[in-house]
């Protein structure tokens, strides 16, 4: 039996993973636990390497390898379950936007870009704004000097929602399309805002956007994940109760495989655009191999995809994505483009995760408040 140092880390490494897939499991939401939900890609790429690296020594497996190799093996189809569906192999959730002449295609560019308040380099988002020109412009963690240096786009998005904070959780919504009656909403934390409003297309329709970006569940900033939870969950739960026409966007600090976004998916009934075409991984920019996808959008079945895409960095720590939709809706409702049901017990889970949301909330609002 061979004793080399190899073959113990590639045991290790297969140890590690089966763990740390278990460890997700956990019904848990405090940070260590929840965090796991995040790095699934870079997990399975490591057990990949793992479980071939396992095969070149079969022939000296014991019971306890064979059982270590069981327990990957069962890992590794976890983790390909969760992030398969966002590649190409996947059955696409929304459909590819039909070809429509000038002026019939009602289409909507939306750019969400979380800034990075210390970030200095406002210039370069004014400069892919003017080029890219999106009808609607989302910008999280944007505080008072972010909102001077946008003021230079605002003759071509006359429609603003404007909260500069030094928080982290400043938010800016510019429009070329009106809105109507936006409010700014604190759902959950008294310093942590999101927008909601109604918005006219081209073509007259009104629907409704929302706009947020909940407080991440890390040791730097929550404990848990209860209050970003409960605040997409609530907004999945009104946009479902109120049968809207609705998107959703902003950096929700949560991944679209995450128990609590299908979740979110399925009682509002909304779509991701990713689902069979590809990973739109933004944060980190700077670290390559450590990025997934945290800025997200979703819309109603009415909706198909012309286009979604990262663009360049603007010195941020995430990118800014740009994601072109078309009003189509006499796609909402065919068998290709179905939108998501809720289960058995989304909606009693929801509910629960909403109060004690709430509750998490209050403490953490009383805590901000006392260190201010």
């Amino acid at each position: 039996m061979d004793f080399s140092p190899l073959y113990y880390g590639v045991q290790l490494l297969a140890g590690l993973i089966a763990f740390i897939t278990i460890w997700g499991w956990l019904p848990l939401d405090n940070w260590w636990v929840r965090s796991v939900d995040f790095p699934r890609i870079q997990i399975l790429v490591l057990g990949i390497i793992a479980w071939l690296s396992m095969l070149i020594f079969w022939s000296q497996w014991q019971f306890g390898q064979w059982l270590l190799f069981v327990a990957l093996s069962v890992a590794l189809a976890f983790q390909l379950r969760m992030v398969l569906p966002y590649t190409k192999i996947w059955k696409k959730e929304v459909q590819k936007a039909k070809a429509k002449p000038e002026g019939e295609a009602h289409q909507l560019k939306i750019m969400v870009s979380n800034v990075l308040t210390p970030n200095k380099q406002t210039q370069d988002l004014v400069d892919l704004v003017n080029q890219r020109q999106p009808d609607i412009l989302i910008t999280l963690e944007s505080d008072q000097k972010w909102q001077e240096a946008l003021s230079q786009i605002e003759p071509d998005y006359p429609h603003t929602v404007k909260i500069p904070l030094d928080n982290l959780y400043g938010m800016h919504l510019y429009s070329k399309l009106e809105l109507i009656d936006p409010i700014v909403h604190y759902l959950m934390i008294d310093d942590i805002p999101s927008i909601h409003t109604q918005l006219r297309l081209q073509s007259g329709r009104i629907i409704w956007l929302y706009c947020l970006h909940p407080m991440p569940p890390s040791p730097t900033e929550a404990d848990k994940s209860t209050t970003r939870d409960a605040e997409l969950l609530m907004v999945g739960k009104h946009i479902k109760e109120n049968d809207q026409t609705a998107i959703l966007a902003g950096d929700l600090n949560d991944v679209a495989w995450s128990k609590t976004t299908r979740r979110f998916q399925r009682i509002s009934g909304l779509l991701d655009p990713r689902i069979g075409r590809h990973f739109i991984n933004t944060f980190h920019v700077d670290y390559p191999f450590l990025r997934w996808a945290l800025d997200h959008l979703f819309h109603s079945a009415c909706f198909t995809v012309v286009n979604i895409e990262r663009l360049p960095s603007i010195g941020s720590d995430h990118f800014p994505v740009l994601t072109t939709l078309q009003y189509e809706p006499e796609e909402a409702g065919k068998q290709e483009q179905n939108a998501p049901t809720p289960e058995s017990e989304d909606i009693k889970e929801a509910e629960n995760k909403i109060k004690e949301g709430k509750k998490e909330g209050h403490e953490v609002s009383k805590e901000h408040t006392e260190n201010q």
